[in-house]
């Protein structure tokens, strides 16, 4: 008990190590990261069309911007839905309304991280599970990553965590806050594109609540820029 008391202590005083320090995305000879804006929209359809994972490219990361499921007209074809996904993103882009991180090898997109206020990523609300441990503090801006995509030519070699470190750095820059995520405890679950626990755990996050038999609710704080100056 003594010896999992003092682990845990070792792992919370991490934690606070984290939330109390300048995020970075390291500095990789093959992968760089643009945030997802009018300027990169174009590298960012381009990801999808190759249809990178399953789901990816119908979906158009659109899921999570819904409070519940897509409305759909009846007699709707499938490829007009999947063009109404791609349109109703790119509005959102030009209206500075969905934010995200474009991961890139030797120039060409290969990965994307979504993340952005509670706003405007209202989908997990609809979870009665979620609601349980639904952050009440006002006075905390709440953010969400909700999203992974990449290549299937680039998997397992670290894309998703740098998507996620450049994520937490923009977030960072536009004013900290409480930030969570959804992930699966294990490779393989469903939902594997809310990214693994595991990934989240090296960057400070911990598990508040199970969501379901595969996913987990994980938080973590970030201090703003400003709130950095002030400690130093």
């Amino acid at each position: 008990m003594r010896r999992t008391r003092l682990t845990l202590d070792i792992v919370m005083g991490r934690n606070r190590r984290k939330a109390n320090s300048v995020i970075t995305v390291p500095r990789d000879p093959e992968y760089s990261t643009k945030q997802l804006s009018k300027g990169t929209w174009r590298d960012f359809e381009r990801l999808f069309e190759t249809h990178p994972a399953p789901g990816a490219y119908p979906c158009w990361c659109m899921h999570c911007h819904w409070r519940g499921p897509e409305a759909k007209n009846k007699g709707d074809s499938r490829a007009k839905l999947i063009e109404r996904n791609r349109r109703d993103k790119k509005t959102l882009v030009k209206q500075g309304r969905s934010h995200g991180i474009l991961v890139y090898a030797h120039g060409e997109p290969v990965g994307w991280c979504q993340y952005g206020p509670s706003q405007e990523l209202p989908r997990i609300d609809n979870n009665p599970r979620y609601r349980k441990f639904a952050h009440g503090n006002g006075n905390e801006r709440l953010w969400r990553i909700t999203c992974f995509v990449v290549h299937k030519n680039f998997r397992c070699r670290g894309v998703a965590h740098i998507g996620l470190k450049a994520a937490l750095a923009a977030i960072q820059n536009e004013g900290g806050g409480l930030v969570e995520a959804y992930p699966i405890k294990r490779w393989g679950a469903y939902q594997e594109w809310r990214g693994t626990a595991s990934m989240f755990e090296k960057e400070g996050f911990q598990i508040v609540a199970p969501l379901g038999k595969s996913n987990v609710l994980m938080r973590r704080t970030i201090l703003s820029c400003h709130q950095m100056c002030r400690l130093a």
